[in-house]
């Protein structure tokens, strides 16, 4: 019975049979054909698929040519053309995640395997092997991604679809079932388990962050983390006291207390002053009328924000604060400063703007350090006469809205080279395009603009 015909390989088999049927014993002996058949059948008269020794496929050998013959099946033809595939183990969230896919494949069509398996669409996928990004159209095999290969997945953040990554991976697992089912339990317990892993945060990283929390007092826990916290951060709440218990908050460098209710009683001082590591103080937009002299224990500060409160007046004792740099204390209602500000050799920025003040001590001329100072909205006519001689780093000088005007600066000791200092300033902010609104400030009002 002659041999189907129907395909092109079925064709090219029965060919090399028929002509090869003849001859075939002698053929074998004279090593031109393979140890197995054309016809299927070996030497040994068993039947079997058509291969070459070294495991290729038959070949028929004229004269003058070598010719390749097909397989006879075209399952077996699809099975030996089809590529590779590999299994690729890839990390995300905490779990791995095997993905099966072919070695020839872009990196695009793993990213589409793994979107139905993360929840993370294509495009906010960043596969890494090996220390290097997977190019989007390069195949993984170019890649050097290969069978157990493994693959970490960073998502970008916001380019998740549905609920964020889901919790079972593609291979279905006992853990992951055993997880997906604890799902309800773990909801149940949620706020336990928030409010425990908030204490542990605090203390692992020293920041506390309860800006905007509608808070009414501090939490009992945060005093309980001690030693740990660096940084306190409850702006914009409603909180009424800083008790005692800060005193446990020996390492707190920063102190952000900012539009709150706390009143001069609200304040307990004594606790505060044992805070010796603060280095930033701020209680702006509170409802203090006073600060007492143990303001001057906290030495080691260097920022100190005061600023919309009701004071009249500032402690002799901030004469003591030697590495301060930084006073704000505008919009108070402050008449008088002490003469002993002059001692906080460190100042480079005070803003005593929208004030009561009626005139500067003459020790502010003893700032060498200061380089802006901003008394606008003030009653004041007149400056200390050392200013621009003393104060050699002064480049910023905001007299608006009070006595002194440019003439009144241009008669001061100093002047011309205060003048040329804060004209350097100028063009370099023109130079950089910082700062500067185009128009150069005189940094006080004019004589016929005075009202």
């Amino acid at each position: 019975m002659e041999p189907s015909v129907g395909s092109l390989a079925g064709l090219m088999v029965w060919r090399a049979s028929w002509e090869a049927q003849p001859g075939q014993k002698a053929a074998i002996q004279r090593g031109i054909l393979g140890p197995r058949t054309l016809r299927g059948k070996d030497v040994g008269g068993n039947r079997g698929r058509s291969r070459g020794g070294d495991g290729g496929l038959p070949i028929c050998r004229g004269d003058k040519s070598s010719v390749p013959l097909a397989r006879s099946s075209r399952g077996e033809t699809d099975m030996e053309s089809s590529p590779p595939t590999i299994t690729v183990h890839v990390k995300f969230a905490g779990r791995t995640i095997p993905v099966v896919v072919s070695a020839s494949a872009p990196t695009a069509e793993l990213k589409l395997l793994l979107q139905p398996l993360t929840n993370v669409l294509p495009r906010g996928q960043r596969l890494i092997c090996k220390g290097k990004v997977l190019a989007e159209a390069a195949s993984l095999s170019s890649m050097q991604v290969g069978d157990g290969s493994k693959v970490m997945l960073i998502a970008s953040e916001g380019l998740h679809q549905g609920d964020g990554p889901i919790t079972k991976n593609s291979s279905g697992t006992a853990a992951s079932a055993k997880r997906t089912s604890n799902v309800k339990e773990n909801h149940t317990q949620k706020q336990e388990i928030v409010s425990k892993s908030r204490a542990e945060r605090w203390k692992i990283t020293g920041v506390i962050a309860l800006s905007d929390s509608s808070l009414k007092a501090v939490p009992e826990e945060v005093w309980d983390c001690g030693f740990s916290v660096r940084v306190l951060d409850v702006c914009n709440n409603s909180i009424e006291a800083i008790p005692q218990k800060i005193a446990a908050l020996k390492s707190l460098n920063k102190l952000l207390v900012t539009a709150n209710d706390i009143s001069d009683e609200g304040i307990c001082w004594e606790g505060l002053s044992c805070v010796q590591a603060l280095i930033v103080l701020s209680l702006s937009q509170n409802r203090l009328v006073t600060l007492p002299p143990s303001l001057g224990s906290l030495t080691f500060l260097r920022e100190l924000r005061i600023a919309n409160n009701m004071l009249s007046n500032l402690p002799v004792e901030i004469g003591l604060l030697k590495q301060l740099e930084i006073l704000i204390a505008n919009n108070n209602r402050i008449t008088l400063l002490p003469s002993s500000i002059g001692d906080c050799e460190s100042l480079i920025e005070v803003n005593l703007s929208s004030n009561l003040l009626a005139e500067l001590p003459e020790a502010f001329g003893n700032l060498q350090n200061l380089k802006t100072l901003i008394i606008r909205n003030n009653g004041l006519n007149s400056l200390p006469s050392t200013l621009f001689k003393k104060c050699w780093r002064l480049t910023t000088l905001d007299l608006h809205g009070t006595g002194i005007t440019n003439d009144i600066l241009r008669q001061l000791e100093g002047w011309e080279e205060f003048d040329e200092r804060r004209r350097q300033k100028y063009q370099k902010q023109l130079d950089f395009r910082v700062g500067s609104s185009g128009v150069f400030d005189e940094g006080a009002d004019d004589s016929d603009r005075r009202s």
